[in-house]
């Protein structure tokens, strides 16, 4: 059997995602990124990846885990509540899951509550255990490719109780670089005027040869 390896993390993404983060009044940490993998293995393929971007201490005493993944599979009935929550028109369920299941690359974001005492283990019964290991999507991205040249970043969104802490750098980031080490370097998006700036500061820009977007709407 395959062994399965860690997805390579270059020292300047994580550098990037470090700056993004705000910190507040609650203990902060970013964790450290997996070990990189041997120099032999650079031509292994790369494969999805989960690990702990954030984790955090709550004034309830409760720590919070920020948990991305870029393989896990959604909730269909999570995203759409996630759309709901940042306004976004419904869209049927069955539209959603083959968006999903058509992209090339979903990344998430999960929140995740632990107790902070050791003597609480994964088996515990009740209140405190089902705490212990609640789970929530608070962000997700994809992108959809060709597997050659292009790919389109689509649904750039997270939970407007977790915006303002550099959680959406860190998925388009982390999109941009898992595309560029797979040889497709045409990356695009579509960004409404509000958050222009945002995709600006993250290396995108209008083209500069002009506009060559054309789009044909049903009348």
């Amino acid at each position: 059997s395959r062994k399965v390896k860690s997805l390579r993390l270059r020292a300047n993404f994580w550098e990037s995602i470090r700056s993004g983060f705000v910190k507040n009044n609650n203990s902060t940490q970013l964790v450290e990124p997996p070990s990189i993998v041997d120099d032999e293995e650079e031509t292994e393929p790369l494969l999805p990846v989960e690990f702990t971007l954030v984790e955090r201490t709550l004034q309830d005493g409760l720590i919070e885990e920020i948990i991305f993944s870029s393989g896990g599979e959604i909730d269909v009935y999570d995203l759409q509540g996630l759309c709901d929550k940042v306004g976004w028109p419904r869209r049927p369920l069955v539209k959603l899951a083959a968006a999903l299941k058509n992209s090339y690359m979903v990344a998430t974001l999960h929140s995740v509550m632990k107790s902070s005492s050791d003597s609480v283990s994964d088996s515990s019964e009740g209140d405190n255990g089902q705490k212990q290991k609640e789970k929530k999507l608070i962000g997700m991205a994809r992108a959809t490719s060709d597997h050659a040249f292009n790919a389109t970043i689509w649904d750039v969104l997270v939970d407007p109780e977790y915006q303002g802490q550099g959680l959406g750098k860190a998925l388009v980031e982390k999109l941009v670089r898992a595309l560029l080490q797979r040889d497709i370097g045409n990356i695009s998006l579509f960004a409404d005027s509000q958050v222009v700036d945002f995709y600006q500061n993250l290396g995108f820009e209008a083209d500069p040869e002009g506009i060559k977007g054309m789009f044909w709407y049903p009348k």
